[in-house]
């Protein structure tokens, strides 16, 4: 898809270390915000919704192999595409991004109506503070940029950017939960993939994502299936993100080299098992390494699993040799591993065998529909998982259906599976 260059206003939260703000209001249950599908919409078809998420995730992939941008425009993602969540309102269409800088939910802002909007100014310590943490922002000492306020420049791993100016607002987060005196950025040239999204939250480990700065200490989403796009997915924040005592976990592996890559959540695979079989594929494919290269993150950014080119090729190997059905072009979904539905039956007939990814201390057994993409009108169905090199990356399509806690304190990930639409 080309991107687009859009005239919108687009709000960019900016949450700087410095102020740094606890959630007040209800303590005691946390915060729960409601996410809605990016791509649900009526004239997107099943195939149309696959395919762009395919773009999406190689468009990620390929940013965060890039990883050469400072801290708030490089890192970790969990971007759902049945994700979103924003400031003033219980449920947006945005998207969720572990990343330090955050879009809100606000191509309709108008910053002239509301009474708690305030620029910033180029000599404010707030928009001092953005020369060391973001290189790219514009801001003259001059008097008239005084006036004009602090221009800003942020681009992200996936391609996508805005620019606009620094301002302060009132954030209410769920129901009834407000912190003031946030900063942002309203946003009037966006470009990229977040033509249909109206936001996305930042929840990386970087100082300024909206963990860091709300000092958030754990939270959790469930992404409903990639399918439905009427059910909305929740977002816990803080006390009210907990899972039950069966839930498996894992922990989080630091990355040596510092931001950006140290905002990433990395994760250690040990190995996958398809059908009960575990894959001849050598531990080092998956290992970060000493220079902070390679090595598997979770992030949702990416919706679609992407994983590094020498087990890609040993999964599709073995998942191809299960199936026993003849290959099929998937070029139009953006997947290469497709099958053809046997003849007279849909694509749901084809037997995928059981994959399960080996952690760190617990095994994650994919559902059918978090390993297969399908498509009824092409009678075919696809390994839902893209080849990458250099790194691998755990995307939102094979966590759908399961309920995912980040314990930030204790740089733990825990798991278990659940029905979303009924949290």
């Amino acid at each position: 898809m080309a991107a687009k260059r859009s005239p919108l206003l687009l709000c960019l939260l900016l949450l700087l270390p410095s102020f740094a703000v606890p959630i007040h209001g209800q303590p005691s249950r946390g915060v729960r915000l409601e996410l809605t599908h990016v791509d649900a919409r009526g004239d997107l078809t099943g195939p149309d919704r696959i395919r762009r998420a395919a773009d999406r995730s190689h468009r990620r992939v390929n940013g965060l192999l890039a990883a050469v941008s400072p801290p708030a425009t490089s890192t970790s993602t969990l971007r759902s595409d049945g994700g979103g969540g924003g400031a003033g309102a219980a449920t947006a269409a945005a998207s969720v991004h572990a990343s330090t800088a955050t879009y809100l939910p606000a191509p309709l802002y108008a910053p002239a109506r509301s009474a708690t909007y305030a620029n910033v100014s180029c000599g404010s310590r707030l928009c001092e503070a953005l020369p060391s943490l973001r290189p790219s922002s514009r801001c003259s000492a001059s008097a008239s940029a005084q006036v004009r306020g602090c221009a800003y420049y942020t681009s992200y791993g996936d391609g996508s950017s805005t620019d606009g100016v620094l301002a302060t607002e009132a954030f209410t987060f769920g129901a009834g939960t407000t912190v003031h005196g946030l900063a942002f950025g309203c946003g009037t040239y966006n470009l990229g993939g977040t033509d249909n999204s109206s936001g996305l939250v930042g929840m990386g480990r970087g100082p300024l994502s909206l963990v860091s700065q709300l000092g958030v200490t754990r939270f959790s989403y469930c992404f409903t299936p990639f399918n439905d796009t009427a059910t909305s997915s929740p977002l816990f924040l803080g006390s009210s993100a907990s899972l039950s005592p069966a839930a498996k976990s894992t922990p989080f592996v630091p990355n040596p080299t510092g931001p950006p890559r140290s905002s990433y959540y990395y994760l250690s695979l040990e190995g996958i098992t398809v059908g009960d079989t575990l894959l001849r594929i050598d531990p080092a494919v998956f290992q970060l390494t000493a220079s902070g290269r390679g090595g598997l993150i979770i992030d949702s950014g990416t919706t679609i699993t992407a994983l590094e080119e020498r087990a890609f090729v040993v999964l599709a190997r073995a998942v191809a040799a299960r199936v026993a059905l003849p290959l099929a072009s998937g070029a139009h979904l953006g997947l290469s591993v497709c099958f053809a539905a046997p003849e007279g039956r849909g694509p749901e007939a084809v037997a995928v065998p059981r994959l399960v990814l080996h952690f760190d201390g617990a095994d994650m057994e994919l559902r059918r529909s978090s390993a297969v993409v399908e498509d009824s009108v092409a009678g075919v169905a696809c390994l839902g998982m893209v080849s990458a090199r250099g790194m691998s990356v755990l995307g939102s399509m094979q966590q759908q259906n399961m309920h995912v806690l980040y314990d930030v304190e204790r740089d733990v990930l825990s798991f278990e599976p659940a029905n979303c639409g009924e949290l």
